[in-house]
């Protein structure tokens, strides 16, 4: 199975201006940090395996093992990213958690981001989302670098697509 994978980050911004001397073209566009990448397997940031889910607290908190993911049919741990580097990662708080989901480097086994492994927070309020594109900076999922740690309150969801390669 080969997969092809879209990054696509953007914020544009079209601002309209007043005055006598404007003429007909009064409108300035600001979008210098829109980004978008195609990857697959053959490109620099490789892309070879995804899992995408929803992933429920328990008790408020909840782990997500980057070796152990369903595959796009739900079958739990049928997905490794062993061996892989994270290439992008989107999380969305549903609209309906009544409070926020947090996510942090696995406290046992944590799998940081970055090329030295930092630690990192990413608090999402409900219906809030994040999407990180690490562009193969991040450090190979291995035995001692697997989990992020979520937290929140009750049985919130959690949203996630993972791209490795």
């Amino acid at each position: 199975m080969s997969i092809a994978a879209t990054y696509v980050s953007q914020v544009t911004i079209v601002e309209t201006g007043e005055g006598v001397f404007l003429g007909t073209d009064n409108t300035i566009t600001t979008n210098g940090m829109n980004r978008s990448e195609g990857l697959t397997g053959a490109t620099a940031v490789p892309v070879t395996k995804y899992s995408s889910f929803q992933k429920a607290l328990a008790a408020g908190v909840g782990t997500i093992d980057l070796t152990s993911l369903p595959d796009f049919n739900g079958a739990a741990g049928a997905v490794t990213f062993l061996g892989l580097k994270v290439q992008m990662i989107k999380v969305r708080s549903k609209s309906d958690n009544a409070n926020p989901i947090t996510i942090t480097k696995g406290a046992s086994n944590g799998y940081g981001l970055g090329a030295a492994g930092a630690t990192f927070t990413i608090p999402l309020e409900p219906d809030c989302e994040a999407t990180i594109y690490l562009d193969d900076k991040a450090p190979d999922v291995a035995a001692g670098a697997k989990t992020f740690d979520l937290s929140g309150t009750g049985s919130q969801v959690l949203e996630v697509t993972l791209v490795a390669g």
